[in-house]
């Protein structure tokens, strides 16, 4: 008989330990995070020495309701199994715990059991939990990235930079990832665990976490809220009262507690860069490689003709209304690294993710993941959605002319504009990295074309014959608050004067090409010399565009004399003007920051707030602005916080008005420890 004193004291989970080497101590020390593929540590406390005749084994529960069981024995190295070894010493027994490469990832609850010769069980640890996360620096793992440099940037890094505006005028937006904030970890698997799989079959989702494609395409799906209880909807009409503009967000800490504290329930509203942002949280989090990606000129092609078609009447009124063929000045998605073990070999690397809901796969919004290699090449056939991925950076643009009898005409064909500049943040530094050739070979290259005729592209519906009239237009940076001018080219390459009408209309877009309204138009006759150029000035005043322009500050120019179009990209020169922290960053010492702010626009602006945020400074907290700010009125706040982790910290500020929105500022605080 086995007498009743308890052996087993307790069970030490070593967390700031096992953390430490497994690069999680910023997420958390008093709970264990632990990456697969690599080996933990747990000390058993016992009230005497075990006898030897008695064994000790690991019970692990996986899922919601503990779905999956897992049995650890003390055995020798398995690497397809869980196992562990132990080591005696006095009254404590040090037991090193071994997961494979391909466990899936979750939250374990676990058990340690003391066995009799004849495996009954005599006595059991109470419940402990810990949290196991992909591995990328696990050669066995299939997120696995074999470059140091790499994975600082990719997973350990919560600050970076998303790119915005328009190819020839690119922009920055500072972004807090904030991976390791308090409890992101938990709303992570929170948003697994309301995923429609795990709802209809939790058994068979807990088992597909081991995969990582499945994950980043499940969050891809969850980070929008269209199908299902995810997390952000999406909105670009401008209407936002009920909820939260999308360029006042600085970071995705505040979307996704949002999310979690109020039961899963969607959080208003969201943009490309903020999906992108979000779900670049989620999977580094998750422990896959990930990062932001912005292609400019990104073409939403709906029919899968790797086509944009852009209808307009001999007036330059659109008539595209009703046809979600477009172009948007730029789209953000991210990238997550990853072997494609469901394909044939040579597609793993950079994987494209889009969690924007745009189109449809396999019946949910959701796109990728698609690998970057079968988008350069013309592998469209390749899953997930590598037609819709190519086309967003491959796509021709088609201009035509729709006359009164229905009739339409080809006015002008562009094979370069669709794809340019596609951009990450450097991993050495703040700075952009272009990495359009990941995506596509040069334009008009011989491989070029080999691929477009692999992809299935009819190229001959199309004719891109050049005119005897050209056009080209041009502008000065534009300020937003100020009147500029836009000059139209009118360039004759042929042999004889041309007599011509000119049109030039300005339209107020968001940067995903919903038409706002027309700002100005100007009509004139000229006549052009063979061989030369006319210049035609149209002033934009801000008397007419300032009232139509959309959040994302950019107006369309479109010119017809034999219709061209360009787009035109306002982005205020404005920065927050001030942004400084007084004292000694010290954790839990308090910090102030002294926040400026000037109107640099002729009218005044109503119901100023600014936003800021920081991972290991503070949590999303809004100030109002005091009162009214008239032209060229300078404003001043001030912000308290306590920082709570050392090292070097970003403090994050937005500031939007009534009729000025996404003005940010960014302060660099480096955290000592107490």
């Amino acid at each position: 008989m086995y007498n009743n004193k308890r052996i087993f004291m307790g069970i030490d989970l070593r967390c700031q330990v096992n953390n430490h080497t497994h690069r999680t101590e910023e997420m958390d020390l008093e709970r264990l995070l632990v990456r697969r593929g690599q080996p933990f540590s747990l000390a058993l406390q016992c009230s005497t020495p075990l006898n030897p005749e008695n064994k000790l084994a690991m019970v692990l529960h996986l899922g919601k309701e503990g779905q999956v069981v897992v049995k650890v024995l003390e055995t020798r190295a398995v690497h397809d199994k869980w196992w562990f070894r132990q080591q005696g010493a006095q009254s404590e027994v040090l037991l090193t715990v071994h997961s494979p490469a391909d466990a899936p990832v979750g939250l374990y609850s676990m058990t340690v059991l003391l066995l009799s010769p004849d495996g009954h069980i005599l006595e059991q640890t109470t419940l402990e939990t810990f949290y196991l996360l992909f591995n990328p620096w696990c050669k066995a793992d299939s997120v696995y990235l074999p470059d140091e440099e790499l994975l600082e940037e990719y997973i350990l890094n919560e600050n970076g930079i998303l790119y915005q505006g328009s190819w020839n005028q690119i922009s920055s937006l500072p972004w807090n990832f904030g991976q390791f904030e308090q409890d992101v970890v938990d709303i992570c698997f929170e948003i697994l665990d309301n995923s429609p799989s795990a709802l209809k079959n939790p058994e068979m989702d807990t088992a597909n976490r081991a995969d990582p494609v499945y994950v980043s395409r499940t969050i891809t799906a969850m980070v929008n809220a269209n199908d299902d209880r995810g997390v952000v909807s999406g909105r670009w009409d401008g209407k936002y009262d009920d909820g939260v503009p999308p360029t006042r967000w600085t970071g995705s800490v505040p979307i996704l507690r949002r999310w979690s504290e109020a039961g899963a329930q969607r959080v208003r509203y969201g943009q490309c860069w903020v999906f992108s942002g979000v779900a670049c949280t989620i999977l580094r989090c998750l422990g896959v490689p990930t990062r932001p990606v912005t292609n400019y000129s990104s073409a939403h092609d709906t029919d899968g003709n790797l086509c944009v078609d852009y209808l307009y009447d001999n007036q330059l009124e659109s008539v595209s209304e009703g046809r979600k063929d477009m172009i948007w000045n730029y789209h953000c998605w991210v990238e997550s690294w990853m072997d494609r073990e469901d394909l044939p070999e040579g597609y793993g690397g950079w994987q494209a993710l889009d969690p924007t809901p745009q189109e449809r796969s396999d019946g949910v919004y959701c796109c990728g993941p698609c690998p970057v290699k079968a988008v350069r090449d013309g592998d469209v056939g390749i899953k997930y959605d590598a037609p819709f991925v190519f086309s967003e950076v491959n796509a021709d643009l088609v201009t035509w002319i729709v006359y009164p009898d229905g009739q339409r005409s080809q006015v002008s064909l562009n094979q370069k504009t669709v794809g340019r500049n596609i951009s990450t943040k450097s991993v050495y530094g703040d700075y952009r990295e272009d990495i359009t050739k990941h995506y596509k070979y040069p334009e008009g290259s011989v491989k070029e074309r080999e691929v477009f005729e692999k992809a299935g592209r009819r190229v001959s519906q199309l004719k891109a014959g050049k005119g005897q009239l050209e056009l080209k237009i041009k502008h000065a940076q534009a300020i937003l608050g100020t009147d500029f001018d836009v000059i139209v080219e009118v360039h004759n390459v042929g042999g004889e004067d041309t007599v011509a009408q000119l049109t030039v209309t300005s339209n107020a877009v968001t940067y995903n090409s919903l038409h706002r309204g027309e700002c100005q138009r100007k009509t004139a006759s000229l006549t052009v010399p063979a061989q030369k150029a006319h210049k035609e000035v149209l002033r934009l005043h801000y008397d007419h565009y300032g009232a139509c322009v959309s959040e994302h500050n950019v107006i369309r120019v479109t010119a017809l004399v034999q219709p061209s179009e360009a787009s035109l990209l306002m982005t205020p020169a404005l920065t927050i003007s001030l942004l400084q922290v007084v004292g000694d960053a010290v954790v839990s010492r308090k910090l102030i920051a002294h926040i400026s702010f000037t109107n640099p626009l002729p009218i005044t602006l109503r119901g100023g707030v600014f936003t800021a945020e920081g991972a290991g400074l503070t949590s999303a907290r809004e100030i109002q602005a005091p009162g009214d700010i008239g032209p060229g009125q300078e404003v001043k706040v001030k912000l308290s916080f306590k920082p709570t982790r050392a090292g070097l910290r970003k403090l994050l500020v937005d500031f939007d008005a009534d009729r000025l929105k996404d003005v940010k500022g960014m302060a660099t605080v480096i955290v000592r420890n107490k």
